[in-house]
């Protein structure tokens, strides 16, 4: 599919990069659910059941502990075996041949890392890290846990839950506030938002602090959700079809 769609602006945004020394890259689920991730909603088979408030929130964990470590624990081992796809690989270069350069992904799956990402604010935070719920440090844990095993604890026997944002919970300030210093010092040259929704205000506002700057703000997603003055150009694809022919040297 790639190589027969016709990507407008592609030769203008391959000029921008190329002469880009700030570049700032925004991922959603959109980006990992051609990796074979399902979108949260997404759910299929016995959690569709669930209501998504009752496998992500702390009043939901307070229920039932076991029930949502047994959703974290599934959704683990799908994600293991998953691997970063070509838009993955893409935003990796990208990072490489800039000099300044942000990804926030709101996904906690570890696949732009694993994909060779390095500069990473996680907004959601990781699948693949454990927090007490006594308040003790979080760290990375990749465990695909046995039935007996749960829910976790740690060795004293405090309970562990995933390391991720939770419907209710506030987004980490320290990340936030990261995407919004490296946004705020020093103009972006390009800005691409990735198979996210606009729905979430803080992504309207990692676009409008941009496009302010004059970057350029590419929207990448097979259901663009930017308002159209924010966004200077739109590719309505998945972005492995898209990223990658970004990269490709000009004919």
């Amino acid at each position: 599919m790639a190589d027969s769609v016709q990507l407008d602006g592609l030769d203008q945004v391959r000029e921008r990069l190329a002469k880009a020394r700030k570049v700032f890259v925004l991922t959603g689920a959109g980006i990992s659910a051609e990796s074979g991730i399902p979108t949260f909603r997404g759910s299929e088979g016995y959690w569709k059941k669930h209501p998504p408030e009752q496998l992500a929130s702390p009043q939901g964990f307070a229920r039932d502990p076991r029930l949502v470590w047994e959703w974290y624990n599934y959704r683990r081992r799908l994600i293991a075996g998953c691997e970063p796809n070509a838009a993955h690989r893409a935003v990796a270069e990208i990072e490489h041949r800039v000099e300044q350069f942000l990804l926030c992904t709101q996904n906690v799956d570890g696949l732009h890392r694993r994909a060779g990402s390095r500069n990473i604010v996680e907004i959601h935070g990781s699948i693949w890290r454990l927090r007490p719920v006594d308040g003790g440090a979080a760290f990375e844990d990749r465990t695909i846990f046995d039935d007996s095993q749960l829910p976790p604890r740690t060795a004293d026997g405090t309970l562990l839950r995933p390391g991720v944002v939770w419907f209710g919970e506030a987004l980490p300030a320290v990340e936030f506030s990261r995407v919004d210093v490296f946004l705020a010092t020093g103009p972006v040259d390009v800005a691409f938002i990735i198979g996210t929704s606009a729905v979430f205000p803080y992504i309207q506002r990692w676009a409008v602090i941009p496009k302010h700057q004059g970057a350029m703000v590419v929207e990448i997603n097979p259901s663009p959700s930017l308002p159209e003055d924010l966004v200077t150009v739109c590719w309505p694809l998945k972005a492995g079809d898209a990223l990658p022919r970004l990269l490709e040297k000009e004919p």
